[in-house]
């Protein structure tokens, strides 16, 4: 339909075409509701990075020789492990578990091996080969276990308080499937003892578990908040409704697209609808507060078909740019090499870029069916509420006193700009957890008394048998193991090294050695192969002896300790042609960490320069853009030095806070440019358009601010401490930015009059 007794108008297409617009907004809707189902989770953050990276590359090439490296380790705690419960339940979980499918081996306390020699042969004995049944067995085996470097600090704690069961995992087995049936065998075999689980496995089967209750819980939650906001700022049903419904509807085909592109939803992406609450209905909140502007302003005599096109008109430029520069700061993590942070980039793009469509569309085709808009009483007959009040304060403030406020804004951003010193990097899954959390905990109790849970793996190849390459590798072994922050270094050296202590008198020359010749090596292993089980050795060398490895257990994971650990193992054997490759899954942790950094700083940059030239563009000027990056500049070094006094660490989700401030945080500045612009047009001095500006625009930006704030505070109530930390510093982040729009932006204005902001012609007020 067409308005009559008006010429054509732009907007007129929304009435005219309202119904289609109505209509094709919930068809589309429904289609990305019926692909939801399909979504699915991946807990893995190996996953996480690019295939393309050195630590993956190596560490592929590693697990295709040798195999995975995945293991799940057991711990039962108890005053004393040598005990007949104690053992009768570890020989039969562990019986148990290597019943399990996907399980190549287990390795416990029970099944471990004991090398003995007699009468010059070896003798292959478990190093529990019976259970005892008095005290002076009790005692003789406690000592023969002391004795056992297969056994004592690998399955055993130095003071037996703690026994470990290792399984070694297929490489792409279900991780939640094998945790299940660890806690089935275990529940199924109850003992005194208390149990922990670590390892990755363990960590993916929690994180897995925890994503869920974070997308039940934080979304749910975060749109009953938005809809008591909604309430409070517009005190209507359609201020309520209407930019709900949006945010639902971005949501939807949002979260949609994780199946359409053949993606999985990861920790980062759990993000994704707790975005879309907090900034979809930004654009919405504009649209309802200027309806209500004008409803106001023009009482009885206001129309529903003449608001929907004028509140159209009046915002449509405004809102799809600062739509555009939310988009162009969300897109900017692009520039990260994290997969998942890549894939929360497009999808929060898509989705904020569905919100800003829908609200310029959707919510004038809906109000133009509304026949009551509000209340009959003129825009100057209404009462003034808090807000209004404190808007108006802050203008005559600011007005009388611009450079006072700019040096306070300043002053702040360099006192805590100085915390950026004290920033670091965290790239470990674990520290996702609390500290008395089991993952934690078992984590510090493996790193404390088995070595650690991640690797460094170094891919030897050439003849193993070799005296020569057996002897480097053992010098390799005994330099690295030095270094601090590493828990054990272990290669078929060992191995060598405790059959000669077995075949040989203490004291002769071969005794704890290398042998010096090639057949007495392949003798040894014979005869071990003759009395043992070959595949004992399957972590450490192929079967044709070709290629072998030394594994590096690490018990400090910080990235500092790690980047130490790799340097000086890369020191040690540096020049030796028969060290091929580094690799494991503590590599891969730190190149993690080195991708969030550089994924941080490239990002920051992009949506800097990016924004900062879209604003150019559209206010007509390179100054625009300068301006407009100052407080945004500003709330960036703010927020890092926050960070980094109260010790908030860069992680996977953290890396993400500079792109996604300036994106949503530019909004505010562009808002308040906008309709200072138009003030300045009707030739108020600078003081006098600050000071409206606030009273007008400057309160759908600050419930703007506010609905951001709100519809991130959610986020304390997930189940990882990074995105906790992430909800709390972007909160932070806001109000920064905010901060800026109000403060510094005026400010500038105010003392500087920037040209492309004074007057050339008159412009009526809409």
């Amino acid at each position: 339909m067409k308005l009559s007794g008006n010429k054509p108008r732009e907007g007129n297409f929304i009435i005219q075409y309202r119904w289609w617009i109505i209509s094709s907004t919930i068809l589309i809707t429904l289609v990305f509701a019926f692909l939801l189902p399909r979504a699915e989770m991946d807990p893995d953050v190996d996953h996480y990075i690019p295939q393309s990276m050195t630590s993956r590359i190596n560490t592929q090439k590693i697990e295709e020789i040798f195999g995975g490296d995945e293991i799940l380790m057991v711990i039962l705690e108890t005053d004393d492990i040598l005990n007949k419960k104690t053992l009768e339940r570890i020989q039969t979980i562990t019986e148990e578990f290597e019943s399990l499918s996907g399980v190549k081996k287990v390795i416990s306390l029970t099944n471990s091996k004991d090398l003995k020699g007699e009468d010059g042969m070896m003798i292959v004995d478990p190093a529990v080969p019976e259970i005892p049944e008095t005290s002076e067995g009790w005692s003789s085996l406690r000592k023969e276990i002391k004795k056992n470097k297969l056994a004592m600090n690998v399955v055993v704690s130095k003071d037996f308080t703690l026994s470990s069961i290792v399984l070694i995992l297929d490489k792409d087995i279900n991780k939640n499937e094998i945790v299940q049936n660890v806690n089935r065998v275990l529940v199924d075999n109850p003992g005194g003892e208390k149990v922990l689980l670590g390892g990755m496995p363990y960590i993916a089967a929690v994180v897995s578990k925890a994503m869920s209750h974070d997308i039940l819980v934080l979304m749910p939650l975060g749109l009953v908040i938005m809809l008591v906001m909604l309430y409070f700022f517009f005190k209507q049903k359609r201020g309520v409704i209407l930019p709900f419904s949006v945010v639902v509807m971005s949501i939807i085909i949002a979260m949609g697209m994780f199946p359409l592109f053949g993606w999985k939803i990861s920790i980062i992406s759990v993000l994704l609808p707790v975005i879309l609450i907090a900034v979809a209905n930004d654009y919405g909140i504009h649209l309802v507060a200027n309806y209500q502007e004008l409803a106001k302003f023009e009482g009885i005599k206001a129309n529903p078909l003449k608001l929907s096109i004028r509140i159209y008109q009046n915002l449509k430029r405004p809102v799809f740019i600062t739509g555009l520069t939310t988009i162009a700061g969300l897109l900017s993590l692009l520039s990260h090499r994290m997969i998942p942070a890549r894939q929360l980039g497009i999808l929060a793009a898509i989705g904020v870029a569905v919100a800003l469509i829908m609200s310029l569309l959707f919510i004038p085709a809906i109000l133009s069916f509304m026949k009551k808009p509000l209340t009959g009483r003129k825009l100057n007959t209404v009462k003034k509420d808090v807000v209004d009040i404190f808007l108006s304060w802050l203008g005559r403030l600011i007005a009388r006193f611009p450079g006072k406020v700019l040096i306070f804004s300043l002053s702040i951003t360099v006192i805590s700009g100085i915390g950026i010193i004290f920033l670091r990097v965290d790239s470990n899954v674990v520290n996702f957890f609390p500290k008395n959390h089991p993952i934690q905990v078992g984590s510090r109790i493996i790193d404390e008394n088995f070595g650690g849970i991640q690797t460094l793996s170094l891919l030897v190849e050439g003849d193993l048998k070799d005296p020569d390459l057996l002897k480097r590798m053992n010098s390799y072994e005994e330099k690295i193991s030095r270094v601090p922050g590493v828990g054990s270094v272990t290669s078929l050296s060992d191995v060598i090294k405790e059959i000669s202590k077995v075949l040989n008198d203490k004291g002769t020359p071969e005794y704890d050695k290398i042998p010096a010749k090639r057949e007495f090596v392949a003798q040894y292993l014979g005869l071990y192969a003759m009395n043992g089980d070959e595949s004992d050795f399957e972590q450490l060398v192929d079967y044709d002896y070709h290629y072998g490895r030394i594994i590096i257990t690490l018990n400090n994971i910080d990235n500092q300790s790690v980047k130490r650990v790799i340097e000086n193992t890369e020191k040690i054997t540096k020049g030796d042609p028969n060290i091929k490759i580094l690799g494991g899954s503590a590599y891969i942790n730190l190149e993690m960490a080195d991708l969030v950094v550089k994924g941080q700083l490239y990002s920051l940059l992009l949506a800097i320069i990016i924004i900062g030239g879209l604003v150019s563009l559209i206010f007509s000027s390179p100054t625009a853009g300068f301006i407009t990056m100052i407080p945004i500049t500003m709330a960036v070094l703010f927020l890092f030095g926050i960070m980094g006094f109260f010790g908030i660490r860069l992680d996977i989700a953290t890396a993400m806070l500079s792109s996604m401030m300036i994106g949503i945080g530019v909004d505010y500045t562009i808002h308040f440019l906008w309709r200072y612009k138009v003030e300045r047009a009707g030739r108020l001095n600078p003081g006098e358009a600050v000071r409206k500006t606030l009273e007008t625009t400057g309160r759908g930006i600050l419930f703007n601010a506010l609905s951001v704030i709100i519809g991130f505070s959610v986020l304390i109530f997930s189940s990882f401490p990074p995105i906790r930390f992430f909800g709390f510093l972007i909160l932070l982040s806001i109000i920064a930015c905010l901060s800026g729009a109000f403060l510094v932006i005026t400010g500038i204005l105010i003392i500087w009059k920037p040209a492309f902001m004074e007057p050339k012609a008159d412009i009526p007020l809409k």
